[in-house]
Protein backbone atom coordinates (compact mmCIF):
# COMPACT_ATOMS: atom_id res chain seq x y z
CA UNK A 1 0.00 0.00 0.00
CA UNK A 2 2.57 2.35 0.79
CA UNK A 3 4.13 1.99 -2.88
CA UNK A 4 1.13 2.94 -4.36
CA UNK A 5 0.48 5.51 -2.17
CA UNK A 6 3.99 7.02 -3.16
CA UNK A 7 3.30 6.67 -6.92
CA UNK A 8 -0.29 8.30 -6.42
CA UNK A 9 2.04 11.08 -4.64
CA UNK A 10 4.80 11.31 -7.30
CA UNK A 11 1.86 11.05 -10.78
CA UNK A 12 -1.18 12.87 -9.44
CA UNK A 13 0.24 15.54 -7.03
CA UNK A 14 4.02 16.14 -9.07
CA UNK A 15 5.58 16.39 -5.35
CA UNK A 16 9.37 16.56 -5.94
CA UNK A 17 11.77 13.59 -5.42
CA UNK A 18 12.67 14.95 -2.14
CA UNK A 19 9.87 15.57 -0.72
CA UNK A 20 8.16 11.28 -1.58
CA UNK A 21 11.85 10.52 0.19
CA UNK A 22 10.95 12.51 3.29
CA UNK A 23 7.03 10.93 2.88
CA UNK A 24 8.28 7.35 3.05
CA UNK A 25 10.64 7.20 5.33
CA UNK A 26 7.94 8.50 8.05
CA UNK A 27 5.52 6.26 6.95
CA UNK A 28 8.06 3.07 6.89
CA UNK A 29 8.73 4.46 10.95
CA UNK A 30 4.73 4.62 11.25
CA UNK A 31 4.41 1.05 10.03
CA UNK A 32 7.64 -0.32 11.94
CA UNK A 33 5.57 0.91 15.06
CA UNK A 34 2.42 -0.36 14.71
CA UNK A 35 4.05 -3.65 13.36
CA UNK A 36 5.97 -3.74 16.90
CA UNK A 37 2.82 -3.62 18.56
CA UNK A 38 0.71 -6.05 15.81
CA UNK A 39 -1.59 -3.65 15.28
CA UNK A 40 -2.63 -3.32 11.39
CA UNK A 41 -2.89 -0.43 9.92
CA UNK A 42 -6.95 -0.34 9.24
CA UNK A 43 -7.02 -0.78 13.02
CA UNK A 44 -5.28 2.18 14.05
CA UNK A 45 -6.72 4.37 16.11
CA UNK A 46 -6.10 8.11 16.98
CA UNK A 47 -4.60 7.20 20.34
CA UNK A 48 -1.86 4.92 18.52
CA UNK A 49 -1.18 8.09 16.18
CA UNK A 50 -0.35 10.14 19.27
CA UNK A 51 1.80 7.24 20.93
CA UNK A 52 3.90 7.42 17.66
CA UNK A 53 4.49 11.09 17.56
CA UNK A 54 5.17 10.90 21.19
CA UNK A 55 7.84 8.33 20.77
CA UNK A 56 9.00 10.34 17.93
CA UNK A 57 8.74 13.65 19.76
CA UNK A 58 11.70 12.78 22.28
CA UNK A 59 14.19 12.03 19.21
CA UNK A 60 12.94 14.70 16.85
CA UNK A 61 12.54 18.50 16.12
CA UNK A 62 8.99 19.79 16.36
CA UNK A 63 9.44 20.81 12.68
CA UNK A 64 10.57 16.83 11.70
CA UNK A 65 7.40 15.36 13.74
CA UNK A 66 4.64 17.63 12.42
CA UNK A 67 5.87 16.86 8.64
CA UNK A 68 5.55 12.76 10.03
CA UNK A 69 2.01 13.61 11.03
CA UNK A 70 1.55 15.36 7.70
CA UNK A 71 2.70 12.08 5.77
CA UNK A 72 0.29 9.92 7.88
CA UNK A 73 -2.78 12.40 7.54
CA UNK A 74 -2.07 11.81 3.88
CA UNK A 75 -1.26 8.42 3.67
CA UNK A 76 -4.76 7.73 5.91
CA UNK A 77 -6.69 10.61 3.72
CA UNK A 78 -5.68 8.59 0.44
CA UNK A 79 -6.19 4.66 1.75
CA UNK A 80 -10.14 6.14 2.61
CA UNK A 81 -10.23 7.54 -0.92
CA UNK A 82 -9.12 3.66 -1.73
CA UNK A 83 -11.72 2.12 0.41
CA UNK A 84 -8.98 0.35 2.15
CA UNK A 85 -9.66 1.54 5.75
CA UNK A 86 -12.88 3.25 7.46
CA UNK A 87 -11.40 6.07 9.12
CA UNK A 88 -8.78 8.48 8.63
CA UNK A 89 -7.43 7.94 12.88
CA UNK A 90 -5.05 11.08 11.87
CA UNK A 91 -7.37 13.40 11.28
CA UNK A 92 -8.00 14.97 14.89
CA UNK A 93 -4.33 14.70 16.11
CA UNK A 94 -3.13 17.79 16.87
CA UNK A 95 0.60 18.51 16.04
CA UNK A 96 3.27 20.00 18.05
CA UNK A 97 3.41 23.88 18.56
CA UNK A 98 5.58 25.30 16.09
CA UNK A 99 7.70 28.78 17.14
CA UNK A 100 7.28 31.43 13.82
CA UNK A 101 11.10 30.89 12.35
CA UNK A 102 11.80 33.90 10.42
CA UNK A 103 14.49 33.40 7.30
CA UNK A 104 17.44 35.56 7.69
CA UNK A 105 18.53 37.86 4.90
CA UNK A 106 21.10 40.54 3.08
CA UNK A 107 20.04 43.59 3.72
CA UNK A 108 20.34 45.75 0.44
CA UNK A 109 23.66 47.00 1.46
CA UNK A 110 25.26 43.44 2.18
CA UNK A 111 23.95 41.79 -1.26
CA UNK A 112 25.39 44.71 -2.81
CA UNK A 113 28.57 43.80 -1.65
CA UNK A 114 28.12 40.11 -2.12
CA UNK A 115 27.40 41.05 -5.90
CA UNK A 116 30.58 42.93 -6.88
CA UNK A 117 32.83 40.41 -4.79
CA UNK A 118 33.67 38.48 -7.92
CA UNK A 119 36.61 39.60 -10.07
CA UNK A 120 35.56 40.70 -13.51
CA UNK A 121 39.04 40.80 -15.01
CA UNK A 122 39.12 36.70 -14.80
CA UNK A 123 36.93 34.16 -16.90
CA UNK A 124 35.76 33.05 -13.33
CA UNK A 125 34.95 36.06 -12.10
CA UNK A 126 32.52 36.88 -14.84
CA UNK A 127 30.71 33.43 -14.25
CA UNK A 128 30.37 34.13 -11.08
CA UNK A 129 28.74 37.54 -11.35
CA UNK A 130 26.34 36.37 -14.14
CA UNK A 131 25.30 33.66 -11.91
CA UNK A 132 24.84 35.93 -8.68
CA UNK A 133 23.06 38.69 -10.28
CA UNK A 134 20.73 35.93 -11.78
CA UNK A 135 19.95 34.28 -8.13
CA UNK A 136 19.28 37.43 -6.44
CA UNK A 137 17.14 38.76 -9.78
CA UNK A 138 15.35 35.30 -10.04
CA UNK A 139 15.10 33.79 -6.15
CA UNK A 140 15.80 30.47 -8.05
CA UNK A 141 16.47 27.45 -6.14
CA UNK A 142 20.22 26.75 -6.44
CA UNK A 143 18.89 23.28 -8.37
CA UNK A 144 17.15 25.44 -10.85
CA UNK A 145 20.04 28.12 -11.32
CA UNK A 146 22.19 25.18 -12.47
CA UNK A 147 20.27 23.11 -14.26
CA UNK A 148 19.59 25.94 -16.92
CA UNK A 149 19.81 25.45 -19.92
CA UNK A 150 20.81 27.53 -23.00
CA UNK A 151 17.34 26.84 -24.65
CA UNK A 152 15.30 28.29 -20.82
CA UNK A 153 16.99 31.89 -21.40
CA UNK A 154 14.75 34.38 -23.21
CA UNK A 155 17.73 37.21 -23.62
CA UNK A 156 15.63 39.19 -25.36
CA UNK A 157 12.47 38.99 -23.50
CA UNK A 158 14.78 39.37 -20.43
CA UNK A 159 13.23 36.01 -18.75
CA UNK A 160 13.75 32.50 -18.10
CA UNK A 161 11.87 29.47 -17.89
CA UNK A 162 12.32 27.23 -15.11
CA UNK A 163 11.02 23.57 -14.49
CA UNK A 164 10.75 23.20 -10.79
CA UNK A 165 9.20 21.50 -7.75
CA UNK A 166 7.25 18.48 -9.40
CA UNK A 167 7.52 19.03 -12.90
CA UNK A 168 5.96 22.16 -12.97
CA UNK A 169 7.02 25.22 -15.26
CA UNK A 170 7.27 28.72 -14.66
CA UNK A 171 8.39 32.09 -16.06
CA UNK A 172 10.48 34.16 -14.37
CA UNK A 173 11.40 37.75 -15.24
CA UNK A 174 15.17 39.37 -14.47
CA UNK A 175 16.09 42.76 -15.24
CA UNK A 176 19.15 44.80 -17.00
CA UNK A 177 21.54 44.77 -14.68
CA UNK A 178 21.73 40.77 -14.54
CA UNK A 179 21.05 40.77 -18.76
CA UNK A 180 24.29 42.95 -18.70
CA UNK A 181 26.18 40.67 -16.79
CA UNK A 182 25.05 37.83 -18.45
CA UNK A 183 25.57 39.11 -21.63
CA UNK A 184 29.38 39.27 -20.74
CA UNK A 185 29.11 35.92 -19.91
CA UNK A 186 27.92 34.56 -22.60
CA UNK A 187 30.11 36.09 -24.67
CA UNK A 188 33.26 34.29 -23.03
CA UNK A 189 31.04 31.08 -23.23
CA UNK A 190 30.78 30.65 -26.90
CA UNK A 191 34.85 30.90 -27.15
CA UNK A 192 34.73 27.19 -24.88
CA UNK A 193 35.23 23.78 -26.16
CA UNK A 194 31.90 22.92 -24.56
CA UNK A 195 30.04 19.37 -24.37
CA UNK A 196 26.84 20.31 -22.71
CA UNK A 197 23.50 22.38 -22.62
CA UNK A 198 23.66 23.94 -19.40
CA UNK A 199 24.38 27.90 -19.36
CA UNK A 200 26.58 27.71 -16.71
CA UNK A 201 29.46 25.52 -17.23
CA UNK A 202 33.54 25.77 -15.60
CA UNK A 203 36.45 27.00 -17.38
CA UNK A 204 37.00 23.46 -19.03
CA UNK A 205 33.47 23.35 -20.64
CA UNK A 206 32.39 20.99 -17.89
CA UNK A 207 28.76 21.28 -16.38
CA UNK A 208 28.66 23.67 -13.62
CA UNK A 209 27.89 21.56 -10.39
CA UNK A 210 25.76 22.52 -7.03
CA UNK A 211 28.94 21.42 -4.69
CA UNK A 212 30.55 23.83 -6.53
CA UNK A 213 28.11 26.99 -6.29
CA UNK A 214 27.69 26.62 -2.58
CA UNK A 215 31.96 26.69 -2.76
CA UNK A 216 31.73 29.71 -4.73
CA UNK A 217 29.47 31.12 -2.48
CA UNK A 218 31.23 31.04 0.64
CA UNK A 219 34.10 32.42 -0.69
CA UNK A 220 32.58 35.76 -1.58
CA UNK A 221 30.46 35.57 1.63
CA UNK A 222 33.89 36.00 3.31
CA UNK A 223 35.44 38.18 0.74
CA UNK A 224 32.55 40.84 0.75
CA UNK A 225 33.15 40.12 4.78
CA UNK A 226 29.43 38.67 5.64
CA UNK A 227 28.79 36.78 8.92
CA UNK A 228 25.85 35.73 8.16
CA UNK A 229 25.81 31.76 7.08
CA UNK A 230 25.51 32.58 3.35
CA UNK A 231 23.60 29.76 1.35
CA UNK A 232 22.04 29.96 -2.02
CA UNK A 233 18.18 29.65 0.18
CA UNK A 234 19.38 32.72 1.67
CA UNK A 235 19.72 34.83 -1.04
CA UNK A 236 15.75 33.24 -2.36
CA UNK A 237 14.57 34.77 0.53
CA UNK A 238 16.46 38.32 0.30
CA UNK A 239 14.88 38.08 -3.14
CA UNK A 240 11.50 37.62 -2.16
CA UNK A 241 11.61 40.13 0.86
CA UNK A 242 13.05 43.11 -0.75
CA UNK A 243 10.28 42.69 -3.23
CA UNK A 244 7.55 42.80 -1.17
CA UNK A 245 9.53 46.10 1.02
CA UNK A 246 8.90 47.51 -2.10
CA UNK A 247 5.44 46.80 -2.62
CA UNK A 248 5.33 43.59 -4.68
CA UNK A 249 2.08 42.02 -4.42
CA UNK A 250 2.40 38.58 -2.42
CA UNK A 251 0.41 36.32 -5.26
CA UNK A 252 3.31 37.84 -7.67
CA UNK A 253 5.62 36.67 -5.12
CA UNK A 254 4.38 32.96 -4.41
CA UNK A 255 4.54 32.90 -8.55
CA UNK A 256 7.72 33.95 -9.00
CA UNK A 257 8.68 31.36 -6.44
CA UNK A 258 7.31 28.95 -7.69
CA UNK A 259 5.27 27.95 -4.44
CA UNK A 260 2.16 25.81 -4.64
CA UNK A 261 0.80 27.35 -1.33
CA UNK A 262 0.35 30.99 -0.68
CA UNK A 263 1.13 29.70 3.14
CA UNK A 264 4.42 29.11 2.08
CA UNK A 265 5.27 32.64 0.87
CA UNK A 266 3.44 34.38 4.03
CA UNK A 267 6.67 34.09 6.29
CA UNK A 268 7.93 36.85 3.89
CA UNK A 269 5.21 39.11 5.10
CA UNK A 270 6.68 38.69 8.74
CA UNK A 271 9.83 39.63 8.09
CA UNK A 272 8.67 42.77 6.32
CA UNK A 273 5.88 43.80 9.07
CA UNK A 274 9.19 43.13 11.95
CA UNK A 275 11.03 45.89 9.49
CA UNK A 276 7.85 48.23 9.52
CA UNK A 277 7.83 48.00 13.12
CA UNK A 278 11.63 48.59 14.00
CA UNK A 279 11.31 51.67 11.41
CA UNK A 280 8.24 52.79 13.37
CA UNK A 281 10.04 52.28 16.69
CA UNK A 282 13.02 54.64 15.47
CA UNK A 283 11.19 57.32 13.77
CA UNK A 284 7.96 57.61 15.76
CA UNK A 285 8.06 59.83 18.85
CA UNK A 286 5.34 58.57 20.93
CA UNK A 287 6.77 54.45 19.46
Amino acid sequence: MLDLFIDYLLLEKGLSINTLLAYRRDLEKFTAFLNNRNIKLEEATTNDIKLFLQELARELKPASVARTLAAVRSFYKYLLREKLVAQNPASDVDGPKLGLKLPEILSYEEIDRLLQAPNLSSWEGVRDRAMLELLYATGLRVSELINLELSNLYFEARYVRIFGKGAKTRLVPFGEVAAHYLENYLSLRTQQKVNTQKLFITRRGKEFTRQGFWKMLKRYGQKAGLQKNLTPHLIRHTFATHLLENGADLRIVQELLGHSFIETTQIYTHLTAKKLREVFRKAHPRA
